[in-house]
């Protein structure tokens, strides 16, 4: 009787134990979890319209490197030095925080050709995973726009967990007043209008032959160079003239 039991409990702590195994990707399960009900598309990487050879390959990124890139290693509390819980947005965010699966991210710094001599911004930043990504597998340096200071906290922690906090910084401002000119690439996930309101500041602070990506929505006449489809997910590229 005594081993009966002893074998139930190690079936019923043994489940969790492979669970979180299998969940060594948080950025994954998160993403997988959208994916179930019904928020991302389950197809792959196709092309729409533009010219599939802009999209850059790295082949001096070795396949570990690429395994490394979806991954979002979970901070410890502890890690956090910033209280940022007392703070208030500089006004109210634009638009509801919905993360960009790592798919799409892979995606969109890819058909950016995103290197080591970049400065990626990405506005309206997250829970940071684009910057982030960008340093890791790029070697890029990154800044992330995000008004929210709880989503700048969660950047910040998962920028150290990576070990990218020299790659990477993120500023909790209003990405419609903030700087960005000595952006590279710039990556969005907004909504129409907001894009739309934006384009004039990227036309005037961007230098010419820098790339803007956008998840999902595009820049209304202003007609992309790259559509991509990525597992359901729309891509859009255009360069600064």
């Amino acid at each position: 009787m005594r081993f009966r039991v002893l074998a139930i409990v190690l079936v019923l702590v043994g489940i969790p134990v492979l669970a979180i195994a299998n969940q060594s990707n948080p950025w994954d399960y998160q993403d997988r979890r959208m994916r179930e009900r019904g928020m991302i598309g389950r197809g792959g990487l196709s092309i729409i319209s533009g010219d599939l050879r802009n999209m850059a390959t790295r082949s001096d990124v070795s396949e570990e490197d690429s395994d490394r890139s979806a991954s979002r290693p979970r901070a410890s509390k502890e890690r956090v030095t910033v209280n940022y819980s007392a703070q208030q947005p500089n006004r109210a965010p634009d638009v509801i925080f919905v993360p960009t699966p790592q798919e799409v991210v892979d995606a969109m710094l890819k058909v950016a050709k995103v290197t080591e001599k970049d400065i990626v911004y990405d506005l309206g930043s997250g829970d940071g995973r684009i910057p982030v990504t960008a340093a890791r597998v790029y070697g890029a340096r990154a800044v992330g726009i995000d008004i929210d200071p709880e989503r700048i906290a969660e950047a910040n922690a998962n920028a150290e967990a990576s070990g990218v906090t020299d790659k990477v910084k993120f500023l909790n401002q209003d990405l419609f007043t903030t700087d960005f000119s000595e952006a590279t690439v710039v990556t969005l996930y907004l909504l129409p209008s907001l894009n739309k309101k934006l384009q004039p500041k990227l036309m005037e602070e961007l230098k010419p032959g820098t790339r803007i990506v956008s998840h999902a929505f595009d820049m209304g006449d202003w007609e992309p160079e790259l559509k991509l489809n990525v597992g359901g997910r729309i891509v859009y590229l255009w360069t600064i003239p």
